[in-house]
């Protein structure tokens, strides 16, 4: 997961709507069932899926009274603890 991106994407959902980040994963969900696609293009788009994710987990903590910083700092603790 990239922070910049997350952060990023948190900016876009403030900006316009959660809705949009939430029908783009379902566009980006729905591709990986292609049968043609190949490895490295579901990788990257597994990629792409979890900053989303991330992102909405982000903003709405952000919307439960968090500050964006300590919002994004938790969630990336969260990321690298569950990889430990």
């Amino acid at each position: 997961m990239k922070l910049p991106l997350i952060k990023h994407m948190v900016q876009f959902i403030e900006e316009n709507d959660e809705d949009y980040v939430e029908e783009t994963l379902e566009v980006l969900e729905h591709l990986c069932d292609f049968s043609s696609i190949k490895e490295e293009e579901i990788d990257v788009l597994g990629e792409m899926i979890s900053n989303l994710y991330g992102a909405i987990e982000v903003h709405k903590e952000i919307k439960s009274g968090v500050v964006k910083k300590e919002a994004l700092n938790n969630f990336m603790k969260r990321v690298q603890g569950s990889i430990d």
